[in-house]
């Protein structure tokens, strides 16, 4: 269940950490589609068999960017903001991946509004985002989004 907020509150959830994403599933075809869409074949994503053997992991995983592409999905799982007319992914300030995310695995957003600023037409949040995996303690994703509403 989503936190749900007008735009003009939004200052308000400043340091607030809001409920889990739900989880999304990691398969073959979803890594095998991703690396289509970027071109991005490399064996390590892609050939079941070669990673089975020779990747330390014994099984693909996923792209980073794959991870990383899920955030927006995941974030309108966590965040609803009304009394908007556009919500746009500004960028990120930074990003990494501590941990690979195997095939057959699920990831989540765990998600903390460190920021809030008025911009002009709206709302600017910046976002401590932590993707957590099934089967690992350690993050798979670790970035700092930037999300604009605009009134």
């Amino acid at each position: 269940m989503p936190t749900t907020t007008h735009i003009d509150e939004l200052k308000t959830l400043v340091g607030t950490t809001l409920h889990h994403s739900d989880w999304f599933e990691i398969t073959q075809d979803r890594i095998t589609t991703f690396a289509d869409a970027t071109d991005d074949h490399q064996w390590i994503h892609v050939d079941p068999e070669r990673a089975n053997k020779e990747s330390p992991f014994r099984r693909t995983i996923a792209h980073g960017y794959l991870t990383l592409s899920l955030l927006s999905a995941m974030f309108v799982q966590v965040l609803e903001v009304q009394g908007t007319s556009l919500a746009v992914n500004y960028g990120l300030n930074k990003v990494r991946f501590p941990a690979p995310v195997p095939v057959g695995s699920k990831v989540r957003l765990q998600a903390e509004i460190t920021s809030a600023q008025d911009i002009n037409g709206g709302v600017q949040i910046v976002v401590a985002a932590t993707v957590e995996c099934s089967g690992t303690d350690k993050p798979v994703c670790v970035a700092e989004p930037l999300f604009r509403y605009h009134r």
